[in-house]
């Protein structure tokens, strides 16, 4: 079995993202990630156990004795959360994932209260938590250190496993695990995801929740890709190449009424403006068309649903919260169960919770 320990940084960072996946499985896992850091990881396979595994974890919590035997699961172990970039949904989901497993708790949210004021490196922080904790969880602007801190602590005395909560604009793994649950239960009576048409609006060129999705849906049969939005802020290329490798059945356009009328899924995002190299520049695209209120909601069908990865501002009208279709709420609560889900299985858990008797 490949191990981090087993090859060089320039070399496994060279690698394509699916071959790096051996490298990050954890040991007598069944493929199962040890570090989680690209979507890459996950095949359905590996995809529908997580998922049956944050079902049983929801179905324990609902009685007390359940949720008192899952706190003990994992109640010898202390998970960092690092996020040196804002986030308010993100920190709290993984923190209660944390709370449900009996998991201990630190976290550093802003580098101004902790070493790197002084001039220390992330690296260096990093390194510096592995001593006191047992997983480091971490949401970061900057590209690739999640995947750079697992080499390291790999090849450290103290090998602990990174989950990786938002790096850069290019992955969210754990967002997109959670999409795919919404999806896994919201179509549970509808045959699942196979067959499905999915359309994603707003942001897509900087949208990290997109890129990491739209490669996980490549794991189910017939699932139709639809890309909605400005040309400014259209579908990267590299995510166009990876669908067109893969034979998926996608489309690029900027009609987003047309694609609603077809939709089983429609995936709203915010404009990223965070991300814009001169300031205001994402002010002057026009935005207009690619909202979703009142009328997409008449078009859209009677089983199909709304999501949107939050925060959102004004891409979904509020007019919509309250139809039975929005989803993006539920949204929220499935990241707790699925993100529990990960961690359990990270630590090797997962076999002991299917099994338990609750």
């Amino acid at each position: 079995m490949a191990r981090l320990t087993d090859i060089g940084w320039n070399e496994f960072h060279a690698l394509p993202l699916e071959a790096k996946r051996p490298y990050l499985e954890r040991v007598e896992g069944e493929g199962m990630p040890y570090h989680t850091l690209f979507a890459q990881q996950f095949d359905r396979p590996i995809l529908e156990r997580l998922c049956a595994l944050a079902n049983r974890i929801r179905f324990i919590n609902k009685s007390k004795e359940g949720a008192l035997y899952l706190k003990n699961v994992l109640a010898h172990k202390r998970a960092m959360l690092y996020f040196s970039q804002p986030s308010s949904r993100t920190f709290l989901s993984h923190l209660a994932a944390c709370q449900i497993l009996g998991v201990t708790t630190g976290s550093v949210r802003d580098a101004a209260t902790s070493s790197e004021f002084k001039g220390e490196s992330h690296e260096d922080s990093i390194r510096t938590f592995s001593s006191y904790f047992d997983m480091i969880i971490m949401r970061s602007p900057e590209q690739g250190l999640a995947e750079k801190m697992a080499w390291e602590l790999s090849n450290s005395s103290r090998p602990i496993p990174i989950l990786n909560a938002g790096s850069g604009k290019d992955q969210h793994p754990t967002q997109a695990l959670l999409d795919i649950y919404t999806l896994f239960r919201s179509f549970e009576n509808r045959d699942g995801i196979d067959g499905k048409t999915v359309v994603f609006c707003g942001d897509l060129m900087r949208g990290r929740t997109v890129r990491s999705l739209s490669y996980l849906l490549t794991n189910f049969k017939n699932v139709r890709q639809v890309f909605v939005a400005p040309q400014e802020l259209q579908v990267p290329a590299d995510v166009v190449m990876v669908l067109a490798k893969k034979g998926v059945d996608f489309e690029v356009t900027d009609d987003l009424r047309a694609s609603v009328r077809t939709a089983d899924a429609v995936y709203m995002t915010r404009i990223q403006d965070e991300w814009d190299e001169s300031k205001g520049a994402s002010a002057r695209i026009d935005t207009s068309r690619f909202k979703f209120g009142a009328e997409e909601l008449k078009l859209l069908p009677k089983d199909g649903i709304i999501m949107h990865p939050l925060p959102r501002r004004d891409e979904i009208a509020t007019c919509c919260d309250h139809d039975p279709r929005a989803m993006y709420w539920r949204q929220m609560r499935n990241g707790m169960w699925i993100r529990a889900a990960l961690i359990a299985s990270t630590f090797g858990f997962e076999k002991s919770i299917m099994d338990c008797g609750y």
